[in-house]
């Protein structure tokens, strides 16, 4: 099966500078105000060899910015990042290792790794096959810090 299969979501994002008002009001994912979050993530793809973009999520899949230069659907990313994170939650808890703090997943092509930012964010990664991932945690784990830094 291929990704022609998979269903899409169509049409433009919610009109103005915040969306999602049900939810909680955000910031589009472009918001000049994102600008610092946006350096960070974009620091983090230039300090680690085969990190090929990030995206910054809140816990509800729901996208707040990215730093992706590569072809990939940032909104996907966020939800991804959300269903690996209610994943990753749960198996804590039931192990007695509460709470969530990142989980690793590999693939064929790369890895895609979770952070925890705070209670309410996350941020994904999106690396290569030859990303070193002992490198990646000892740099996005401070980033991580430092975007929920931003947040407070």
């Amino acid at each position: 099966m291929t990704s022609d299969y998979l269903p899409r979501r169509e049409g433009a994002p919610a009109a103005g500078p915040y969306h999602g008002a049900g939810i909680a009001a955000r910031p589009a994912p472009d918001d000049g105000g994102l600008g610092a979050v946006r350096g960070q993530l974009a620091d983090l793809r230039l300090r680690v060899p085969g990190v090929r973009g990030s995206v910054l999520a809140g816990v509800d899949g729901l996208l707040v910015t990215y730093d992706l230069p590569v072809r990939a659907e940032p909104h996907d990313l966020a939800a991804l990042a959300a269903t690996t994170f209610g994943l990753g939650r749960q198996t804590a808890l039931v192990l007695g290792q509460s709470p969530f703090r990142d989980a690793t997943l590999r693939g064929e092509g790369g890895y895609f790794t979770v952070y925890a930012v705070d209670n309410d964010r996350l941020m994904a990664v999106l690396g290569d096959d030859g990303l070193n991932v002992a490198r990646l945690h000892l740099e996005a784990r401070p980033t991580a810090r430092r975007l929920a830094e931003l947040f407070t």
